[in-house]
């Protein structure tokens, strides 16, 4: 196999990945604009906040000794991030209160990965107990999830 046509192949492999992608973006109802809007913002700024943390402010939180908790921040508001995102491509065929998880999973992250952020930098220790308040959002948005599904097999 001559290198031309090995680049040929990873040109294809590339595009047919990012056509299914945009095809799936594509699809996305009408009925999720907010949910989408979210995922991209939440998703945006996970990936500053952790470019943020991994650069500018590495020393600082080094300092505080909180590396682990921005980067713990970063990562659930990632993952939630692109679950937000999966939520509004299969809204419409997903079972379920769907809207409720977006609505969970938004709050969660905001509460426990931004109390992190904030505590992390030295924020004021009162944010302590919101983290796990978040963390009850993210789960009951998991949750959700779940429930739809099992209700759904159970028709």
């Amino acid at each position: 196999m001559d290198r031309a046509s090995l680049g040929e192949t990873w040109i294809q492999i590339d595009v047919f990945v990012f056509v299914g992608v945009v095809h799936t973006l594509l699809q996305m109802t009408t009925s999720s604009p907010w949910i989408i809007a979210a995922a991209g913002i939440l998703g945006f700024l996970g990936v500053a906040l952790g470019a943020f943390g991994a650069h500018a402010l590495k020393a600082t939180l080094e300092a505080h000794g909180s590396l682990d908790a921005w980067r713990t921040a970063v990562l659930y508001q990632l993952v939630h991030s692109v679950a937000l995102l999966a939520l509004a491509a299969g809204r419409g065929t997903l079972p379920g209160p769907t809207g409720a998880a977006a609505v969970c999973w938004t709050a969660g992250i905001a509460l426990f990965s931004g109390s992190l952020y904030c505590l992390a930098l030295g924020g004021p220790r009162w944010l302590g107990p919101v983290t796990p308040l978040g963390g009850l959002c993210l789960l009951a948005g998991w949750a959700l999830v779940a429930f739809g599904a099992f209700s759904r097999s159970a028709r």
